[in-house]
């Protein structure tokens, strides 16, 4: 909005410039303000390329638009000048025909009118007439009253287009272009705004999420009241400017938001609002090309290779308009010829998913094939049917028809897709049920003489053998599920033996791929090179049939949950995208074995290069990264998902790295799931000695906060570069050591003790690790230090959450200072320590109050050193690695 001007001031500008400013829209030259009555035609304005307005700045540009060569559609639009970009039009769904066509400006609004006075389009009634119109330097077209106050802005009716500052509110939405070369009407894709997410749609069919993009980070549970961008990221936020989600961009001073015409979600990065050349780094959802509604067309089957996509046509399909369907014969069922006519289904194939199906529930669970089809056949509106073998799950095809996905190029599948069909040749059409009836035949004869033979050995030899062929009848049941064409799966492929019991099938809808335990044997090389090894078991490098690589992590840890409860777990963890979370891509559960499958890092976890006694260390900015990434991936499992998942074993070994400075968290795929019900606690003892919050020692409710306490500690250990809790210190640690004889003992140190005094002096650059030798930030230091100070809080409601930790490490927010009165615990934590090796004594009345109140009174013994060091030398109690 313009500057207030009295109402004098404003009549006599208006005086002044109105004859100056008619004459100049006469001759086709740009002005910055116009003031009605005004009509335009883009005749008037050849010159200057349809300009008639202006921005002060001269970054933003009003002109009667014609795209592309064609000579029968003219859009009143909005320019961004340096890159002759279109950020707003206002009659994109009834464009004005032809030259001699006009827009008016009076004082009842704005208006697109034919020659003869018919209206194409008009601004709303509003509440005073129009005294000027302005387009200001943001871009926004404004109508103005004699009191200068806005009656109606172009931002507030967004096309296509958002740019800096601009702010869609929840409940409005992006409409992409058919086409932006030569059609600017309104297209079928959609980016809406909801109070939870904002979302791509195409024919209300999901097929993006802002909060499930991998580069999206939750900071704050609260209904979105509207997205917007600025000069550090896209946003998401509450009605008073809170952050929900942020998707972090590279520093630009200007950023232009598109929904393009095929449905991509595009932001293209300017360092200046007058630059006409992009920054290199463009943000693009959805990333892959397959994720597109159309990216092949109708029914057309999309893969995905290294660098590219392909499209090609299903079997038995042929490509037609632009898309692929069955044979000349044979043509698809439509809504209206249901009822009408006979109808079969086609096979579409094995392994074909549907681009919907990702952000879908599926139609039902826990059925069969046959009860999938059923329910197909009795509901007009189906057009065809996906079954997931996996979880069960049944998906239906409807109008319109969009493109498939091939989501698994291996011979064994967990989804298989069909197509309703109608015509009298498509009861005969070859699908694989009647492909196999000439190779059936032959293979029973032989199968017969087989069983005749199997059953004799298998009499003589049933006891020695039962174990081992009910391992067997398993591995030949996950197969034919997965290989078999479903019309060959009885429902009593669905049942399981395990450990002599009867278990069914489990049915779970969003499981990730199921492998058989053959299958990771030849992934791993019959786990050949180990990578890692940890309290649940040791994980082993393998590599896809793609080549890419992955790490298969063998469960083999006494008093593992029963395989249902295992699956539930994984079903959750395995649809929690973060590009700070280590992905779960797939998992087995055959007999006793339970194997897990993820992305590979190839750098391995944090502490090898953290505490590597010799070699390269890792610098200053590689640990900040790391501190910023991990925190972003725990808040996430804190506040991004429903319900939140506690990781209860954060530490350096369960954080990993790659090559391209990658950071993300590890093994929450076995932590507790918070629900409403569970009240916060937990039954058992989980984590690892020396990230263990006091809370699990004195047996009271363990929430979030108790990750955020393991943070902390693992923040001083990226300060320091060593373990928190050392038993020899070295030449460098000297300095480091404590020289009171309440905190320090020969050959001993706790660091947190040491930052808890240093920080009381106000002296943190001696923290840094000596390795550095002084190449680090003493800002950023102290940032880490405090905020970690502040996470080893005793009370957990004392403690930040993880959102706010994020905030303080990027700085979006001022550290909070540590409250000593609630570190004080710490001095009792490194008395333990150093305790474990000391020939005894007592504590003052003082530490003696304290550790009745972090360990409980229960654990006290008369020798309180003793009772303490006892205690704190428990067995190391950690979660999976």
């Amino acid at each position: 909005m313009l500057p207030f001007l009295s109402l004098s001031l404003f009549f006599f500008l208006s005086l002044l410039f109105f004859h100056f400013h008619g004459t100049s829209a006469s001759k086709g030259v740009s002005v910055e303000y116009m003031y009605p009555p005004i009509s335009a035609t883009s005749l008037l304005y050849v010159d200057s390329g349809g300009m008639f307005l202006t921005s002060k700045k001269g970054d933003f540009q009003a002109v009667i638009y014609k795209p592309g060569t064609q000579e029968s559609r003219y859009y009143l639009s909005v320019f961004h000048a340096p890159t002759k970009t279109q950020i707003w039009t206002a009659n994109r769904n009834r464009p004005i025909p032809d030259q001699s066509s006009m827009v008016k400006l009076t004082a009842n609004g704005l208006s697109v009118e034919f020659s003869n006075g018919t209206v194409l389009w008009s601004t709303p009634p509003l509440k005073a007439p129009v005294s000027a119109l302005c387009l200001l330097d943001t871009g926004n077209l404004v109508l103005l009253d004699v009191a200068n106050n806005s009656l109606w802005e172009s931002f507030n009716f967004p096309s296509d287009t958002l740019v800096s500052g601009q702010l869609l509110p929840a409940g409005s939405y992006l409409s992409s272009s058919v086409s932006s070369e030569s059609d600017l009407s309104q297209g079928d894709y959609r980016l809406d705004v909801t109070a939870v997410d904002a979302l791509l749609n195409w024919s209300n069919a999901t097929y993006w999420r802002l909060s499930n993009d991998k580069n999206s980070v939750k900071d704050w549970d609260a209904p979105v009241a509207y997205m917007t961008t600025n000069d550090s990221g896209l946003y998401l936020l509450e009605s008073k400017g809170t952050v929900v989600f942020q998707i972090a961009l590279p520093t630009a001073q200007f950023r232009i938001v598109q929904l393009l015409s095929d449905g991509r979600f595009h932001i293209i990065s300017y360092q200046t609002i007058s630059s006409s050349t992009s920054m290199e780094h463009v943000f693009m959802a959805p990333t892959s090309s397959c994720d597109l509604p159309l990216a092949c067309g109708s029914l057309g089957l999309c893969s995905l290779h290294l660098n590219s996509s392909s499209c090609t046509c299903p079997p038995q399909f042929i490509s037609q308009y632009g898309g692929c369907t069955p044979g000349s014969d044979v043509s698809l069922a439509t809504n209206t010829s249901c009822g009408s006519s006979t109808f079969s289904y086609m096979f579409v194939g094995s392994g074909v998913t549907y681009f919907a199906n990702k952000y879908r529930s599926p139609i039902a669970s826990g059925r069969n094939i046959s009860n999938c089809r059923d329910l197909c056949s009795s509901n007009c509106s189906c057009l065809g049917y996906f079954f997931d073998i996996s979880s069960q799950s049944c998906f239906f095809l409807q109008h319109p028809l969009g493109s498939l996905i091939n989501a698994n190029t291996s011979e064994s599948s967990n989804a298989m897709a069909y197509v309703k069909t109608q015509g009298s040749y498509s009861q005969h059409k070859s699908t694989p049920e009647n492909n196999v009836v000439p190779i059936v035949v032959p293979s029973v004869v032989a199968s017969f003489l087989v069983i005749v033979l199997g059953l004799a050995c298998f009499t003589w030899r049933y006891k020695r053998e039962k174990r081992r062929m009910k391992e067997m009848r398993l591995a030949i049941a996950n197969d034919k599920l997965h290989a078999a064409p479903l019309e060959q799966i009885s429902d009593s492929d669905y049942l399981f033996s395990e450990s002599g019991d009867d278990l069914e099938e489990i049915l779970i809808p969003g499981l990730p791929t199921r492998f058989t335990l053959q299958q990771l044997e030849d992934i791993t090389s019959n786990f050949l090179t180990k990578i890692g090894s940890g309290g649940f078991g040791s994980v082993y490098k393998g590599e896809l049939s793609d080549k890419s690589q992955v790490a298969v992590k063998k469960i083999e840890a006494a008093g593992l949950h029963g395989r249902k409860e295992f699956c539930t777990e994984i079903a959750v963890i395995g649809n929690i995208h973060h590009v700070n979370l280590v992905h779960l891509s797939g998992y087995c559960a055959q007999g006793s074995h339970r194997l897990l499958v993820f992305e590979y890092m190839n750098r391995g976890s944090l502490d090898r290069s953290l505490f590597r006694p010799t070699g390269e260390t890792l610098d200053w900015d590689e640990r900040m990264n790391i501190a910023i990434g991990a925190a972003r991936g725990l808040a996430y499992l804190h506040s991004g998902c429903q319900p939140k998942i506690l990781h209860c074993d954060i530490k350096p070994e369960n954080i990993l790295l790659d090559d391209e400075g990658q950071v993300k968290i590890a093994d929450f795929g076995m932590a507790k799931l918070l629900t409403p019900e569970q009240s916060g606690l937990f039954t058992t003892m989980r984590g690892t000695r020396g990230y263990l919050a006091p809370e699990w020692l004195a047996n009271t409710a363990i929430s979030d906060r108790t990750d955020v306490y393991s943070f902390g500690m693992v923040l001083l250990e990226l300060v320091r570069g060593m373990k928190n809790r050392s038993e020899h210190m070295n030449d460098c640690e000297s300095k480091w050591s404590v020289t009171t004889s309440r905190s320090s003992h020969k050959g001993y140190e706790y660091f947190p003790l040491v930052a808890l005094h240093m920080h009381e002096k106000r002296n943190y650059k001696d923290l840094a690790d000596p390795r550095l030798e002084g190449r680090f930030v003493a800002s950023e230091v102290e940032t880490l230090v405090k905020t970690a100070l502040c996470c080893l809080h005793e009370e957990p409601a004392m403690r930040p959450s993880m959102t706010s930790v994020v905030a303080m490490l990027e700085g979006t927010m001022e550290v909070r200072e540590p409250r000593i009165e609630s570190l004080g615990f710490l001095r009792l934590y490194g008395r333990g320590v150093l305790g474990a090796s000391s020939s005894g004594g007592t504590f003052d009345i003082e530490e003696e109050f304290m550790m009745n109140k972090v360990i409980g009174a229960s654990h006290m013994t008369t020798n309180t050193t003793s009772g303490w060091s006892s205690f704190m030398s428990m067995p190391q109690l950690s979660g999976p690695r």
